[in-house]
């Protein structure tokens, strides 16, 4: 992915172990591999049944943690993130795991995705007295577990999870026991997985395959797990509804090799080329696709139209994430320094050029660019989703809905300010068929609010930028 040049970025990773001897460099190593879902910090929590240790810091996770520091953290139970900032300050303080210590026992939170009430509470808490540490909406359930008035942890959690509203996925951990839940919407993924008699959370299947562990199942919408010596309780907070799985997961953040409520990824993002490639079909020679999100639907759309796929864009793996300068100059030199144009590919040919979605459209004008100074007689853009004509509220950063070029701008003005010789985007339609192979999402469950503006929760008008309140 393209990170700060792309204009979408994900929210954040959880991972969890709870049972492991090696609970620490497990979850190092889960984390690793979420990182494409947060670069800007990362944190674990462990427990050895008698005191929680923390170790966090900014950046990404090989640079906050070395060898010994995760072996120090010492216990048979972790609690992992890494973090994207999409609610709060990027400062230290809101790198996750939170951390609460108390008389009675210690609390330890990470959450992916963002409550939509959260500036309530917040404001509800303090005239109680509350007083926030964080501008992170995560620390808002620690305040009302605290305030809840039961003195068991598992009605707490389960009340104050009632109160808030939106996308989430919490993992808490305590000394003794790990709670795990999922908001009654489904907005955002976790999976559960074992290694021998242990147990293991995370946001996505792919880093089961990496630490060796086996996936048991997705954690349901409204579910709360409570882990301990004695095994797994499973229980509801919240009645069971049907799941709006947010379709972004698909289309762009997660990682081909997970699976998401039963999908596999790649292949989801390969039917998304192959129907794009049926309903906007074009005379070409070549297509490629926009590392590394992309290609697995170019490879679909050049399938479907019988076109050779080509590495026509490459993209360099050895640049510094925070390469961000403030002259347009330097900006541009920033896109070519990531990515760069295969002239050997793409010069004499009739170029289709496959990406996921379109943001801003500055980045998709600057690639179109690129391939046209590499040669490319004709570059024609295709857009494996629907255009993206709403911000997300859910733990999303997709800009406010004046940011959005497709808000502002119709196709053919779209396709003039990118540059391309034509463009097209995939329909809804064509992505239910997609993802839900032919199933539409309002039966099987999908959030395409960004989309269609048809939000599965009440927006509160906090959440709103002042310019975008009714």
């Amino acid at each position: 992915m393209l990170g700060e040049i792309k204009g979408l970025n994900e929210e954040c990773g959880i991972f969890g172990v709870w049972g492991h001897e090696e609970a620490a460099s497990i979850t190092y190593y889960g984390l690793h591999a979420l990182q494409h879902r947060g670069q800007e910090g990362a944190g674990i929590v462990t427990s050895n049944g008698e005191e929680l240790q923390l170790a966090k810091g900014q950046g990404l996770i090989t640079e906050v943690f070395k060898q010994d520091q995760v072996q120090e953290l010492q216990g048979d139970k972790a609690l992992g993130h890494v973090r994207y900032a999409t609610y709060g300050d990027r400062g230290y303080e809101n790198v996750q795991p939170l951390l609460f210590r108390s008389q009675k026992e210690s609390l330890a939170l990470a959450h992916n995705g963002n409550l939509v009430n959260a500036q309530a509470l917040k404001t509800q808490l303090e005239a109680q007295g509350s007083i926030l540490q964080t501008t992170s909406d995560t620390e808002v359930l620690a305040h009302l577990i605290k305030r809840s008035g039961h003195l068991n942890l598992t009605e707490a959690l389960s009340q104050a999870l009632s109160m808030v509203k939106g996308a989430y996925s919490f993992m808490m951990m305590t000394e003794e026991q790990m709670f795990i839940a999922v908001d009654p919407r489904g907005l955002r993924p976790l999976s559960i997985g074992q290694i021998g008699d242990a147990y293991v959370f995370s946001s996505e299947t792919c880093a089961f395959d990496v630490v060796g562990a086996t996936h048991l199942r997705d954690v349901e919408p409204g579910e709360l797990l409570v882990v301990s010596d004695d095994g797994l309780e499973t229980k509801r907070f919240a009645q069971k509804i049907q799941r709006t799985l947010c379709s972004m997961e698909y289309v762009y953040f997660s990682r081909p090799d997970s699976n998401l409520d039963g999908t596999n990824v790649h292949t989801s993002r390969k039917r998304m080329g192959m129907k794009l490639a049926e309903e906007s079909p074009v005379e070409a020679d070549v297509v490629t696709g926009v590392p590394d999100s992309s290609i697995s639907a170019a490879i679909g759309y050049a399938e479907a139209a019988s076109l050779p796929y080509e590495l026509g864009l490459i993209k360099n793996r050895y640049v510094g994430r925070t390469f961000i300068q403030p002259s347009q100059e330097l900006r541009e030199q920033g896109v070519k320094m990531k990515l760069s144009a295969v002239s050997g590919i793409v010069d004499g040919k009739r170029v289709v050029m496959v990406d996921d979605s379109i943001v801003r459209g500055t980045t998709s004008r600057r690639i179109v660019k690129m391939l046209k100074e590499a040669g490319a007689t004709e570059v024609h853009v295709r857009i494996a989703s629907p255009p993206i004509v709403n911000p997300c509220y859910y733990g999303i950063d997709t800009s406010t809905r004046g940011e959005l070029i497709a808000a502002k701008h119709d196709l053919d003005e779209i396709q003039e300010i990118i540059g391309a010789d034509s463009l097209a985007y995939l329909s809804v339609d064509g992505l239910d068929h997609a993802i839900y192979q032919g199933q539409n999402s309002l039966d099987h469950g999908g959030c395409q609010a960004c989309f269609t503006g048809d939000y599965p929760t009440e927006i509160y008008p906090s959440t709103l930028p002042p310019y975008e309140k009714a």
